[in-house]
């Protein structure tokens, strides 16, 4: 038999958050002292998943709630999301569903919504999913650009310039990751207008939305427009620290008209995946409607290490950081003409520090960055941080 030679869609997706683990568990192996401050998985470190989610999941399954679900989701989980939703003020809601994640969710949509060829507004910086499914659809790749002097806020005069007859879609990512930062409502409504003057659908994924510091007060951008058609995408797994459950969710506003045909294909796609899981969707109801009680002790640590995070990482000469205003993330800038990538490589290999290259998310032309997720305890993120500065100063 010959070689087996993959698809050419496979060539260019990447996902620097999991690749960079490879040479971290290669210096690991050497036996040198790792600090991972690469993935947002909160319940690696001191945050847990609400008792009340863990018993509603096993009541579930003690109820035989084990079999496929709808492909929909089930009901309760489904009315309790737009419950949810209309708290928000969204209206004209013509479609909700339950999906593996939120991954899931934004997959779908996509594919029922891009052709080969034509494209979507990603924001640069952004989630590196969005890049991996436009590979897979052989769609164009057409990055906007958040605006580092103005708190990372998307630039509505970039996006505007780079919309063209095949543009699709405008997403955007509310609380953003890699930043940490929340758009306010002015840059919201922009947006809004130029996806109403172009015809184009708005996808917001709005997973940290209840993860927010310093009094900000979180959007969501379908409220502002009920005669748009946006997807808010939303999760069990950041808001609710359990991203091992995969639960994700998307609602659907916007005329009903013009969504008809939109909605019917998504459903397409997740009737022939059969369902989300089954029993962890009957814990949607009980956190939605629910008082958060979880967060009251998770945000004032977030917001702590989230200080912590942006003292001293400012405190490096040659290092500077926009202060995150939500989600777990920080997105550091090097002064620095050498790559991120050789940057993070270098880091991981002589302190053991474990932070993702700026580039993989993308950033402007001629900057460079690296990712930290500041979930870590505090003791953790001191040592880290330390070590970058320590190894800085040789480096740049």
């Amino acid at each position: 038999m010959q070689k087996i030679i993959p698809s050419d869609r496979s060539r260019e997706i990447k996902y620097a958050v999991r690749d960079i683990v490879v040479l971290a568990k290669q210096t690991e192996a050497t036996g040198k002292k790792m600090l991972y401050l690469n993935i947002g998985d909160p319940n690696l470190f001191d945050f847990e998943t609400p008792p009340e989610m863990i018993s509603a999941c096993h009541e579930a399954m003690q109820r035989n709630k084990n079999g496929y679900a709808p492909s929909s989701g089930v009901e309760e989980a489904r009315e309790a999301i737009r419950r949810e939703a209309e708290q928000k003020g969204i209206e004209n809601i013509q479609d909700i569903f339950v999906s593996s994640g939120g991954s899931e969710a934004i997959d779908v949509c996509l594919g029922a919504l891009v052709n080969r060829g034509e494209n979507f507004l990603t924001p640069t910086p952004g989630y590196p999913l969005y890049t991996a499914i436009s590979s897979k659809l052989e769609a164009e790749l057409n990055p906007y650009f958040l605006d580092e002097d103005n708190g990372w806020q998307p630039d509505p005069a970039d996006i505007r310039a780079k919309i063209n007859d095949k543009t699709r879609a405008i997403v955007l990512i509310n609380p953003n990751n890699p930043t940490g930062s929340n758009c306010n409502r002015e840059t919201l409504l922009e947006i809004i207008e130029i996806a109403r003057e172009k015809n184009l659908v708005i996808l917001s994924d709005e997973i940290y939305d209840k993860l927010l510091f310093d009094g900000e007060e979180h959007v969501a951008i379908a409220s502002l427009a009920p005669d748009v058609p946006v997807i808010t995408f939303g999760g069990l797994s950041k808001n609710y620290m359990a991203p091992g459950w995969r639960i994700g969710w998307g609602v659907v506003s916007g005329p009903e008209e013009m969504l008809k045909d939109f909605v019917e294909a998504m459903n397409k796609f997740l009737r022939a995946r059969l369902s989300a899981n089954h029993p962890e969707q009957y814990a949607i109801a009980p956190m939605l409607d629910g008082d958060d009680a979880h967060l009251q002790e998770a945000l004032p640590k977030l917001q702590r290490r989230r200080d912590k995070t942006f003292e001293m990482l400012n405190a490096i000469p040659g290092i500077s950081c926009v202060k995150p205003t939500g989600a777990f993330y920080a997105f550091p800038r090097i002064e620095t003409n050498k790559p991120d990538t050789g940057f993070v490589k270098a880091l991981i290999q002589e302190t053991g520090v474990v932070v993702v290259p700026g580039s993989g998310f993308g950033q402007k032309p001629g900057t460079q960055h690296f990712r930290v997720v500041f979930l870590p305890q505090d003791d953790v993120l001191t040592e880290a941080y330390q070590n970058i500065g320590n190894f800085w100063k040789d480096w740049a």
